[in-house]
């Protein structure tokens, strides 16, 4: 764990030396920041670093410990230091390893009471939309707010059951899932709602309620099934991907949309039921045991009929015949294909990541950190190269192979590095590495003769300037000391070309480790190098795991963290393969940004099945699903398949214009554009499948009876609740949910209810219906 500290200064410089306690060099770019080239008398900063102890398993007693100290370390910082060093005129900015996690938990909740208001008015847009139009002396009986809130209350439960069936199995849940699935499955559920109420009202009043219950599910209970069962064989296939986040967000959804399909298929219906008959018998909504004597009837309605409602009458008088005017057509469809030809264009330019500063409060002290983080320092985060079982025996050449002095290979992992350290803009490597290997055969050379020494009894025999050696009490040093015996540990005939035997590595490297640099010797590797050797089982000739540290350049933007990770594979692949040696890159950062180096390949596999599941739910989910209660066809499906398409690429484009980078979080919201998209599909497609006349009309038909419940059911509810989130006080719902949102209903109700109705017009299956002449009026019913 790492503990980074920063101070930054103007005006303060020292013309002393900069020497470690033990008065060895240290490299400036690690210690200051904000000057340029070698000029580091300009500097105008400079930054501490603690190394914390830690341990792989985050609940044992070392994390634990690492964790409160850092938290200690945070809370000294914000009530001590910081207004300490402002009240000289100074800038402090100071982080941990912990601390992202710590204010991404404190994130969570800041934003609690936005949410809940933005929920808090779908809920109340939906328990009003749900009801006839208003009229003063009908309206707390025509209203349906107690059926709306019980349709939302079955959305709630099916959320609920999705996390608590996964809670128990110990898949836990994710602040993205709290957040983003409800959305998803309000969007399902409230459309079905508007659906299924809307259809029951436009059939004749002089059918018993069963009757018209049963007519509403046969005209509108294909489309609702269809729908939701391809969006859970949509999610479903999502759980298959690798990225943790979606893998984890397609299970929830598809359980989550499944319990609410189920719900909404029984018990809303039963809801239904007994919000009309309460209705038809006069009983006040909210408080169904008043009732109120008189027979109730709408206004302006006849015995038998209800009149359409103003959004329905919109869609089928206005809307409609707009859309069926040639010359609109054209124009329609030019600027649909215009604009996913420009946003497949604009996908390029979509960068994968995730600002740190977007995702913290924006209030939180690590928004200056990052800043100055990114501003003054002049050298990126520790690389270290990890060379896994060498084999250091006589026998073997990969002591050659790993080293960079004298009889080493030229093409070795060292020289290698140091090469790629002269070409940073491309290998992200800022300088040559720092090799305990080099280090220790310098140690044990006989030139170095006030390093590897010996005692007469064969021990280890420390420089003269340090104890027993040296008095530490009164600093005096001389030859006549304890260590006037010592000698060298080796002679050159002791050698063989200045390399130590198997025996002698094994031996010595131990006392390599715990040496103690000084000025008689800076080579010591204690310090340095004690945690670059894992030493357990190297008594076999072969060491484990060693690590060599180097520099990455400055990382400023999310693309030069991945460019660099890539960049680093990319070298270490190369030169494993070349020295046939297991080498892998390792730095602090990689294990976040691991996902985005495949980000795009995700991404684009995740859409792709799920599209292409959608397409073949909607083709064959009334065979092997549905059970055969309705088929569809291949032109319907291909006319799907090409509006979900678009609305996804479309998405991306809107992503590439507002500067939204691709990670966990898009991904996620891309995928649940997919099952939303569907919704603003499916339905009317089908309205129009079952509708009989010519394309126009039908067309005209299918918006009347879907138009209004799909834009009523989706589009309004998703946007009042949509525009509560643009008054977040953290910019990662700003962006990603608030512009990523807004852009999705708008892009959903632009392709399902105006590009769609134009495409099906011009190119739209023909009509699977029969029209029975019965009694002098035609029925229309659907083609079994």
């Amino acid at each position: 764990m790492l503990v980074l500290f920063a101070l930054l200064f103007k005006h303060y410089t020292t013309a002393e030396t900069c020497l470690s306690a033990f008065q060895a060099p240290l490299d400036p770019s690690t210690a200051l920041g904000g000057f340029s080239g070698n000029n580091y008398s300009e500097a105008s900063a400079f930054i501490i670093t603690y190394p914390v102890n830690n341990d792989v398993d985050s609940e044992s007693k070392v994390s634990m410990r690492a964790v409160a100290w850092e938290r200690a370390f945070i809370q000294l910082a914000k009530e001590e230091l910081l207004p300490m060093v402002q009240s000289k005129n100074l800038t402090l900015a100071f982080s941990s390893e912990s601390s992202i996690e710590d204010e991404l938990k404190r994130e969570s909740t800041a934003d609690a009471i936005t949410i809940s208001i933005s929920y808090l008015v779908m809920f109340a847009y939906i328990s009003l939309t749900l009801g006839d139009t208003p009229h003063l002396s009908s309206f707390y009986i025509s209203s349906k707010v107690l059926l709306g809130l019980s349709g939302v209350m079955l959305v709630m439960l099916s959320v609920l059951g999705s996390v608590g069936f996964f809670s128990a199995i110990g898949i836990k849940s994710t602040l993205i899932i709290m957040e983003v699935i409800p959305f998803l499955v309000l969007a399902v559920g409230v459309d079905n709602m508007c659906i299924l109420v809307h259809a029951v009202k436009r059939q004749p009043l002089e059918l018993p309620l069963e009757g018209r219950i049963s007519n509403a599910l046969v005209e509108v209970g294909p489309s609702i099934t269809l729908a939701s069962l391809s969006e859970v064989l949509a999610f479903a296939v999502g759980s298959f991907i690798p990225m943790p986040a979606c893998r984890v967000f397609s299970m929830f959804a598809a359980l989550a949309v499944l319990l609410d399909f189920l719900l909404q298929i029984t018990a809303f219906v039963a809801l239904i039921v007994l919000d009309f008959m309460r209705a038809e018998d006069n009983r006040i909504d909210c408080f169904p045991c008043v009732k109120i004597s008189g027979p109730f009837m709408e206004p302006n309605e006849g015995p038998s009929q209800r009149k359409p409602g103003l959004l329905a009458r919109y869609m089928k008088e206005v809307h409609a015949p707009i859309l069926g005017i040639w010359w609109v057509k054209a124009i329609v469809i030019s600027v649909f294909a215009a604009f996913a030809l420009a946003s497949i264009a604009l996908c390029t330019r979509i960068e994968p990541g995730l600002e740190q500063q977007i995702v913290l409060p924006r209030d939180s002290y690590l928004q200056g950190y990052f800043n100055n983080v990114s501003e003054y320092l002049r050298i990126g985060p520790p690389l270290y190269f990890v060379v896994k079982n060498y084999n250091y025996s006589s026998e073997s050449i990969q002591t050659n192979q790993l080293c960079s002095i004298s009889q080493c290979d030229s093409d070795s992992l060292l020289n290698e590095i140091s090469r790629a350290s002269l070409i940073p803009e491309s290998s992200y490597i800022s300088k040559p590495a720092a090799s305990w290997l080099d280090d220790f055969l310098v140690w044990l050379s006989p030139e170095a003769f006030g390093c590897c020494r010996k005692f007469t009894n064969g021990s280890y025999c420390p420089p003269d300037d340090q104890p027993p050696c040296c008095s530490s009490s009164d600093g005096s040093c001389g030859i006549d000391g304890v260590c006037q015996d010592c000698t060298t540990c080796f002679l050159h005939s002791n050698l063989t070309n200045d390399r130590p035997s198997t025996a002698q590595f094994m031996e010595k490297l131990p006392w390599f480790l715990d040496a103690l640099p000084s000025n008689d010797c800076a080579k010591g590797g204690h310090g340095a190098y004690t945690e670059s050797v894992e030493l357990p089982g190297y008594e076999d000739g072969v060491i484990q795991a060693s690590s060599f540290r180097t520099y990455h350049t400055p990382l400023n933007k999310q693309v030069d963290y991945v460019n660099s990770m890539r960049a680093a594979r990319e070298f270490s692949s190369r030169v494993s393969s070349s020295l046939k040696m297991e080498i892998f890159p390792y730095s602090v950062f990689y294990i976040y940004f691991e996902q985005y180096l495949d980000i795009w390949r995700t991404a684009l596999i995740n859409l792709a099945i799920a599209i292409g599941y959608l397409r073949i739910a909607t083709y064959s989910c009334a065979v092997f699903v549905v059970c055969l209660i309705i088929t569809w066809s291949l032109w319907s499906s291909a006319i799907i398949l090409l509006v979900l398409a678009m609305i996804v690429v479309d998405m991306m484009g809107v992503m590439a214009i507002l500067n939204i980078q691709l990670n966990a979080v898009s991904v996620v919201n891309l995928v649940m554009s997919v099952g939303i998209a569907v919704e603003f599909c499916v339905h009317v497609t089908h309205a129009f499948s079952v509708s009989s006349g010519d394309r126009n009309h039908r067309t005209k038909e299918a918006l009347g009876t879907m138009g209004a419940s799909v834009f009523s059911g989706i589009t309004l509810t998703k946007l009042v609740g949509v525009i509560v989130l643009s008054f977040s006080r953290t910019e990662v719902f700003v962006v990603y949910y608030f512009q990523m949102f807004l852009a999705l209903v708008l892009l959903g109700f632009l392709h399902g209810l105006v590009f769609l109705p134009v495409l099906l017009s011009m190119v739209g299956p023909p009509s699977r219906s029969l029209v029975i002449q019965k009694q002098d009026q035609p029925v229309v019913l659907p083609d079994q």
